[in-house]
């Protein structure tokens, strides 16, 4: 029997593409993932797992779409092994059949997760680019009534810190960051 595994990674995206790839390949029974593949614990894949017997055909349209690092794609692959299930990547070219094939599941497996490291990289440099740059990044700061009369107490030490935070109704690192805001970042010790 031919089993197909269809995964996007959230429940906005859509699966034609890989669905009527599926129906081209002659796929008799379709399991749907909509989540991201970090994770080999899946619903759908794990139904699936369990249902392929020797004999069976899994056909997915892409390694990614599958498994998204080498140890889970070689862990499945196994898996399927043990049962005699044949393993098509269809993007790639990849028939676990043949040595030729298995062996070229490794690789591209090794290059896909080399390529989201890259991504990973990436992102984390532009990330410190632009906290270099002064760019606020994350959830905007609470907007508070007041702040220059807290803060005026709060400096005179006629409340605390604590108190201060309290009559804001935001966190005392909240009360900080505001502070920081304020003044230079020494004098915010107290």
């Amino acid at each position: 029997m031919k089993v197909g595994y269809v995964r996007v990674s959230s429940q906005e995206q859509n699966t034609a593409r890989q669905d009527e790839l599926m129906k081209q390949l002659g796929v008799e029974k379709i399991y749907t993932d909509k989540m991201s593949g970090k994770s080999i614990d899946r619903p759908e894949l794990n139904k699936m797992m369990e249902f392929v017997r020797q004999g069976d055909v899994l056909i997915v349209e892409s390694i990614s779409r599958f498994a998204r690092n080498t140890k889970d794609l070689l862990e499945l692959i196994e898996q399927l092994e043990k049962k005699e299930v044949q393993f098509i990547s269809q993007k790639e070219y990849i028939d676990t059949s043949s040595a030729t094939g298995r062996f070229m599941l490794t690789i591209f497996g090794a290059v896909a997760e080399l390529e989201r490291a890259y991504i990973k990289d990436r992102q984390k440099e532009g990330i410190e680019l632009a906290k270099a740059e002064g760019v606020h990044l994350g959830r905007p700061m609470k907007a508070v009534d007041c702040f220059d009369t807290v803060y005026a107490d709060w400096v005179s030490q006629k409340i605390t810190a604590k108190q201060a935070s309290s009559t804001l109704k935001v966190s005392r690192s909240t009360f900080y960051r505001y502070v920081k805001t304020h003044q230079s970042p020494h004098s915010i010790e107290r």
